[in-house]
């Protein structure tokens, strides 16, 4: 038996002049090659003369072949037509997975009004992986490449079939079974040897190429347009290099491209991406994803007036829109900053793609084929993005990307400083293990050296440094080679970053908002990109705090929401009435993604629907679980900011306020406990958020929705010293004596009060003074105070033999007590006075105080009606005439508007628009 496969065509190639001759391989870097007149043409046979069932013999000739004279002297006659006349296309697999796909295809390229055209295609589908397959299969003498085979023979053939019809499709059918017998004979000699060398298996992956240009420019003829197809490796030329890449030749591709078109003379070509030919003529591909780069290439030989790559997005996100849902699509993009998005993993182009089209300036073009409505995103020069004064921080970064699956390697000694060829003997190492170096990050002092590799290959990296290091590491002279493994790269990417300040600033800060440490960073002087390296768990949850911080999407945050009762429920209906006014006025994004009570919680992934959460709770909702609420909440990686709001008055809710913010969860709360319980608690709950960028906001806890807290704490950190902060702070007691006067009766009042809904549901609550007291110590410990609740003395309205009765015994004996409260009434009213129970906070004299006390009817805090609060701050700058803030300070609506208040005011923090 005996066969032959033929790897390449004769190529002719005219009289090129050994003089160098120059030509771009890069953007502004100039490379000298020498051009024989003669270039040897390599044929590969196969002899099956065979002694035994390993034994190949492999006969390799090379053949000078003479140049075509004929075609030199029609060259100089008729060059080849170069410009903006020319758009390139390029359609990938997906585009063109299908017959329905490729007919698709056909109309776009047909409908383009462009003057000339040349559609460069990439394999059908998966069509690559099945090639590649194939050749696995058969190296591994596996006898199943043969069924593999037909059903890459047979994919086509339907498709075909599909498509075409009469003489196309004959023609068609035939090439593509010689092809499979070439194929055939091909996989049988590398099925012997066990062993397939890069030539053998570039030629065989090169087919998918083949066929669906064949098929496209098949189908564009029954349009009646006349079009030719392109095997690039007739044009094509490229220099393999060291790193498994491959250098164009400019030069000697441009010379091939001007013999080919005169040979064929058409408007529209239809070629194949990723494969090429060597300057011996043996098939090449300019590897994985490189159908992009042969577009790009075309595109330059032919100074093409745009490149569009047509795939299956509608173009490039400001962020991988499967992390980052508010992800949007950018109009326009650098070529530098498209080199860098690609660099660090975005789903833009290849990333070699950019660099044939700088030297003219060809605009890339990215657009849906499947959404032939969105205009897709534009990569051009600078130039074109209109005046640099006119963008803002947010515009400045264009997009952000992340590389997951990494470790950190630290290598780090007092013996590195001032020692040249340390960074060398370093990366020297990493090279030897053949390890790819994403990032380098180095301190100026030189005492470390830090470095991201691929996770995979960080074990012998730390091996080959460890042994390069030996000796240094044993003297002491190099501390450690550490390794730092789960971590995630983020790159914030955007040309005008280096001409707006505050970049840095404004990631950071958002990062250090969503509670995210960072640990290495690099940026370098060109400022196109600003790198840093997070942990992996943390990865999505960065990529969305710094893309919301941007501007780029809304200010999201994840809120759990505990106690459902009164305050709860009702700053639940504020927030969905409000919370469609919040995304589309504010770019805030609100989601409630549980609610708990003391029995059921109710939970959601994405948000629970706040018109119907009563009704939910009752079907859907499990059975409270305070620890597995808190994991949900904060475990949803999506949204980068967490809340819980506790709207309760519970002290067990309250002891985890520590616990949550430690773990990055800002908290809001009406909730007195925390604030006014033991004074080393409080501290240790205050040091903790002070430290942290871990908000705790807790404006209702003193005075509802009035602005207490907020005031006294501008009143503070604008150097003013409080004096005396004096006020009726509990709306029920307000209620009680503003009403309590003329012939009226103390238990009816209170009767009255108790039926309006402005007591707890056992009036000793309010009439004790506890709760007054609590907002007393809240008071002080913010003025600096250490007073625990036991300092304060109360007098409580409570008379001492009704403390223990029932709350149904208290109402009915209370009338009891009448007479008394008269008579302190008349005394009052006697001198011109009337009762108010007033809390004090004297910080002069460092103590507080809760009681009855009398008010001429001309002071303010006489003035009052019903269940109204006042507070007065008497400090240095307002010591004649006290700062005086008054309101409702009762009631659930009022109450839960307060909680609203700091959840807005968190969202600013966080970063939306003020």
């Amino acid at each position: 038996m005996a066969f032959a496969s033929s790897v390449s065509p004769s190529y002719s190639l005219p009289n090129l002049s050994s003089k160098p001759r120059k030509i771009l391989t890069a953007p502004n870097k100039i490379h000298h090659f020498t051009l024989l007149q003669n270039t040897p043409i390599f044929r590969i046979g196969c002899d099956s003369k065979l002694q035994g069932r390993n034994s190949l013999n492999f006969n390799i000739s090379a053949s000078a072949t003479t140049t075509d004279t004929l075609l030199d002297e029609a060259l100089e006659k008729a060059q080849l037509s170069k410009g903006g006349t020319w758009s390139i296309h390029k359609f990938g697999g997906t585009c063109v997975g299908t017959s329905e796909r490729i007919q698709n295809v056909a109309d776009i390229v047909v409908k383009d009004e462009s003057e000339r055209k040349l559609v460069v295609v990439s394999a059908m589908s998966k069509v690559t992986d099945m090639m590649y397959d194939l050749i696995f299969r058969a190296q591994s003498r596996d006898d199943s490449y043969i069924i593999a085979l037909d059903a890459v023979l047979e994919k086509h053939k339907s498709t075909a079939i599909d498509l075409l019809q009469g003489d196309d499709l004959a023609n068609f059918l035939t090439r593509l079974h010689k092809d499979i017998n070439d194929l055939k004979a091909m996989l049988r000699a590398i099925y012997i040897a066990g062993h397939a060398t890069e030539s053998f298996t570039d030629f065989v992956v090169g087919h998918g190429e083949l066929w669906s240009a064949q098929l496209l420019s098949a189908v564009v003829r029954k349009s009646g347009i006349e079009c030719s197809w392109m095997d690039t490796r007739d044009v094509l030329v490229v220099n393999p290099t060291s790193t498994n890449q491959v250098d164009p030749d400019y030069l000697e591709s441009s010379n091939r491209l001007e013999k080919w078109c005169s040979k064929n003379k058409s408007d529209m070509i239809i070629a194949t991406g990723f494969i090429a030919t060597t300057p011996q003529n043996i098939p090449t591909t300019l590897k994985r994803d490189g159908s992009d780069f042969s577009a790009a290439i075309m595109g330059a030989l032919l100074e093409a007036g745009q490149v569009t790559i047509w795939t299956d997005v509608d173009g490039v996100y400001s962020a991988d829109p499967r992390k980052v849902n508010e992800a949007v699509i950018l109009e326009k993009l650098s070529y530098q900053e498209a080199w860098e998005m690609s660099y660090f993993g975005a789903n833009v182009l290849h990333p070699r793609t950019i660099i044939p089209v700088m030297k003219y300036d060809i605009p890339i073009v990215i657009r849906n084929i499947f959404n032939l409505s969105a205009p897709g995103t534009m990569i051009c020069q600078t130039g074109d993005f209109g005046n640099i004064d006119d963008q803002t921080v947010g515009s400045s970064v264009k997009g952000f990307a992340t590389i997951d699956n990494l470790a950190l390697v630290n290598v780090e000694g007092t013996g590195m400083a001032g020692v040249p060829g340390t960074a060398n003997e370093i990366f020297g190492a990493v090279k030897d293990v053949g390890a790819n170096v994403i990032m380098i990050s180095q301190a100026s002092s030189e005492h470390s050296v830090c470095f991201a590799v691929p996770e995979k290959e960080v074990k012998a990296v730390s091996a080959a440094l460890e042994s390069r290091f030996r000796q240094a590491l044993d003297a002491g002279r190099i501390s450690q080679v550490a390794v730092i493994p789960n971590c995630s790269i983020l790159a914030a990417v955007g040309q005008k970053m280096a001409s707006t300040p505050g970049v840095s600033a404004t990631l950071f800060n958002a990062l250090a908002k969503a509670n995210i440490n960072i640990r290495a960073i690099a940026q370098g002087c060109s400022e196109y990109n600003i790198t840093v390296v997070v942990k992996r768990e943390d990865s999505i949850r960065a990529l969305r705090a710094v893309h919301s911080r941007f501007y780029l999407s809304r200010t999201t945050i994840a809120m759990g929401i505990i106690g459902p009762g009164l305050i709860g429920a009702t700053l639940l209906d504020q927030l969905r009435d409000q919370t469609a006014v919040l995304k589309e006025k504010f770019n805030i994004d609100l989601r409630v993604m549980g609610i708990t009570g003391s029995k059921t919680m109710l939970l959601n992934d994405t948000g629970v629907d706040l018109a119907i959460w009563r009704d939910d709770q009752k079907s859907k909702g499990e059975k409270a679980d305070l620890q597995k609420f808190v994991n949900h909440i904060r475990g949803n990686h999506f949204i980068p900011n967490t809340v819980i709001v506790d709207c309760t008055a519970d002290s067990y809710v309250a002891s985890h306020y520590h616990e949550w913010l430690r773990r990055g969860i800002h908290v809001i709360t009406p909730n007195k406990k925390a604030n006014s319980g033991p004074f080393e608690q409080y501290l240790k709950l205050r040091t903790l958020q002070r430290q942290s960028y871990t908000h705790y906001f807790y404006e209702a806890t003193v005075g509802a929705g009035l602005p207490i807290i907020s005031t006294l704490q501008g009143l503070l950190e604008t150097g003013d010293k409080i004096l005396r902060i004096e006020g009726i702070f509990s709306g029920t007691l307000s209620y009680i004596f503003n009403n309590f006067a003329g012939k009226r009766a103390f238990s009816e009042v209170v009767k009255e009060a108790k039926e309006a809904g402005y007591t707890e549901p056992d009036p000793r609550d309010d009439l004790s003074g506890t709760d007054v007291a609590r907002k007393v110590i809240i008071l002080a410990r913010e003025c600096g105070l250490k007073l625990e609740l036991s300092d304060i003395p109360i007098q409580s309205l409570v008379p001492e033999p009704l403390k223990d009765s029932s709350p149904e015994e208290y109402m009915h004996q209370l009338p009891q007590y009448d007479q008394d409260w008269s008579k302190q009434r008349q005394e009052a009213e006697a001198t011109g006075e009337v009762l108010r129970y007033v809390g004090v906070v004297d910080v002069v004299n460092k103590k507080g105080t809760v009681g009855l006390r009398r008010y001429k009817k001309e002071h303010p805090f006489a003035q009052l009606s019903g269940s109204d609060n006042i507070i007065a701050f008497s400090t240095q700058r307002y010591e004649k005439q006290p700062l005086i803030v008054r309101g409702p300070g009762a009631g659930a609506e009022v109450t839960a508007g307060g909680v609203f208040c700091d959840i807005l005011r968190l969202a600013s923090y966080l970063g939306a628009p003020s």
